[in-house]
């Protein structure tokens, strides 16, 4: 968790909502100086309430689905914007009371006190592309889940099984066969149409987010694809996510960051398991997860080394440990600017 470091004179926090926002800045002596409610169109009165104290004003937030807006307001105006960890202020500031008006003082308070969380705050530049690789993955996800209910539905039939999933797509007439209650062959058709319409909906994003990351740092995503079987896409996924490598301290950092380690949870010498395993980034998991059956598929050597994890851990620990492997990896080749070597991979 990092904090953010108080050096201004004033301190707007900004309670932000989808139709609203509250406003409140406090002063050197920490008085309240403005506190009042605006519509989110009325950006010429912000501006209007924030010119007084241009230069000397820091502009804080939380991290919800609505701060896009002020952060690229307060680019275009040249005000300092702050992003809020939603998690660790409602921790640190949580209070019997809640309202509009009391949660932007205290968002202002705790940005002038120097207990403001930190969360990161993407790039208008690379935020938008950041958020069509999010939603191809959950498109992605969607096929996923089709695919899944027609091998259920296999498996309830007692058929045969349909082998790798990806092969189930060409496989209509077979399917349609395989089942004689029409109610789950009009299912399985179902599916069927769905998962083709996912297919070139996908498809038809993957061409545009290629046509679009062309001005990405080349030589970053030459950098990531050579490791054999981590595609433009994943490595594009990867680059816009983590976005820029040195924000992270250590490979620690990088790896809790992509949900990949548990976290300990201790007291007076006793242990109490883990937590926090939904705190991070939950796309750098997932492709992370998705790279480790990848790269297992395309390296026979990287194989081998997962088929003898697999008999001492398990087929989904094995998956876990190597997920976390490859998340290592990759950030120690964006941090030297290296290309993937199998060996070393291996021997650690």
């Amino acid at each position: 968790m990092r904090f953010y470091k108080p050096h201004s004179k004033f301190y707007c926090g900004i309670d932000v909502h989808s139709r609203i926002i509250y406003i409140c800045i406090i002063g050197e002596d920490k008085k309240v100086l403005v506190h009042r409610k605006l519509k989110n169109l009325e950006t010429d009165k912000l501006l209007a309430i924030l010119k007084p104290y241009r230069n000397n004003i820091v502009i804080a937030c939380e991290s919800t689905f609505a701060w896009y807006w002020l952060s690229d307001f307060c680019a275009e105006h040249g005000f300092e914007f702050i992003l809020g960890h939603p998690y660790y202020m409602k921790a640190i500031s949580g209070a019997k009371v809640k309202n509009d008006k009391i949660d932007s003082e205290k968002i202002a308070r705790l940005a002038q006190s120097g207990m403001f969380p930190l969360a990161y705050a993407c790039s208008k530049e690379k935020r938008s592309l950041r958020d069509l690789l999010r939603r191809r993955l959950y498109f992605v996800e969607i096929r996923a889940k089709l695919i899944a209910h027609i091998q259920i539905l296999n498996y309830q039939a007692n058929q045969d099984a349909l082998g790798r999933m990806s092969k189930i797509t060409a496989k209509h007439i077979d399917l349609s066969d395989r089942f004689e209650d029409q109610a789950v062959k009009r299912s399985v058709d179902a599916n069927l149409k769905l998962i083709d319409f996912y297919n070139k909906l996908i498809n038809d994003l993957e061409v545009y987010i290629r046509s679009q990351a062309r001005e990405f740092n080349r030589k970053e995503l030459s950098i990531l694809q050579s490791i054999n079987g981590i595609g433009d896409i994943i490595a594009l996924t990867i680059l816009y996510e983590v976005d820029d490598i040195n924000r992270f301290e250590s490979v620690q950092k990088f790896s809790s960051y992509c949900r990949l380690v548990r976290c300990a949870h201790e007291s007076a010498g006793k242990r109490y398991g883990s937590g926090g395993k939904k705190m991070g980034n939950v796309y750098l998991k997932r492709v992370f997860s998705e790279s480790a059956v990848f790269i297992t598929k395309f390296n026979p050597q990287i194989e081998k080394y997962f088929k003898k994890l697999e008999s001492k851990k398990g087929k989904m620990k094995a998956y876990s440990i190597l997920a976390h492997k490859i998340a290592v990896v990759v950030y120690h080749m964006l941090k030297s600017g290296k290309v993937f070597d199998i060996n070393r991979f291996l021997a650690h």
